[in-house]
């Protein structure tokens, strides 16, 4: 089943054979006309000049940010979100400025909001709490500019709490009861393969109310076909199932960047 979806480069795991400020230009010659990231700055709250050059490259590139997370804490790395941290959370509320400020200079409206690890010690229930305040500000900053906070589950860390589409459909649900609308599931085929979900019934039973999809082949998290996932089946269904956005090509090349896109072309 073929798709007329749209692809966006996620330039933290694409073009990363350059600095992050030249990554937009790197996916604009190699054709694209959209580009994701995840946080690209060290710190939740950047200086101005930083914040000014990134959005300076990727105005000067001509492409577009249709994606972006919230500070997650170092990434890749230990962390996976702080959003959900008693003693980190104030880190992910003070970013959501920052956020929108981008947003408002260059049109994004996705926000992937990574919730964190389990930590020892911590009741988990005071860690839902925590991440159902910290979502419910950060859906209100970004519903300013449009914008739609996505839960993603995740593979690879087994101290995250959201490995499923119905683990994060849940905090989708309670977002939404407690006044949030504007949250939703970020679908990651990949993360979802790798966690053991049937990706095609979540894609049957869901896909129209994604808020994002990304993709990488499984296993392997490579570019598609490396692995035994069918995507173009499963993209095509869920455009079928009303899902009209972009796809985040949020894969590891096996190649080089450029090489990497050789599964386009055909």
């Amino acid at each position: 089943m073929s798709h007329t979806l749209r692809y966006t480069a996620n330039c933290s795991l694409l073009f990363t054979e350059l600095p992050v400020n030249e990554r937009p230009a790197a996916a604009a010659a190699a054709g694209f006309d959209a580009v994701e990231f995840w946080w690209p700055f060290a710190r939740p709250v950047p200086g101005d000049a930083e914040v000014d050059a990134f959005v300076t490259a990727i105005t000067d590139a001509g492409v577009r940010l249709t994606g972006l997370n919230f500070y997650a804490g170092e990434m890749p790395g230990p962390d996976r979100g702080v959003l959900s941290l008693p003693d980190r959370a104030q880190e992910f509320r003070d970013n959501v400025d920052v956020v929108v400020d981008i947003a408002r200079r260059t049109g994004v409206a996705a926000f992937n909001a990574l919730y964190g690890l389990r930590q020892d010690g911590i009741d988990p229930a005071e860690q839902d709490r925590i991440a159902l305040e910290s979502i419910g500000i950060a859906a209100a900053g970004v519903a300013a500019v449009g914008g739609t906070v996505l839960i993603e589950p995740i593979s690879g860390a087994d101290a995250y709490p959201l490995s499923t589409a119905a683990d994060a459909l849940r905090v989708v649900a309670a977002a939404h009861a407690a006044g949030a609308p504007n949250v939703a599931l970020l679908a990651d085929f990949f993360h979802l393969a790798a966690n053991g979900d049937d990706v095609a019934a979540v894609v049957d039973a869901h896909a129209a109310e994604f808020g994002h999809i990304q993709i990488a082949d499984f296993p392997g998290r490579g570019e598609p076909g490396t692995g035994t996932l069918p995507l173009d089946e499963l993209l095509g269904a869920a455009q079928a199932k009303g899902y009209d956005g972009y796809v985040g090509l949020e894969y590891k090349p096996t190649v080089s960047s450029a090489e990497s896109l050789g599964w386009l072309k055909r």
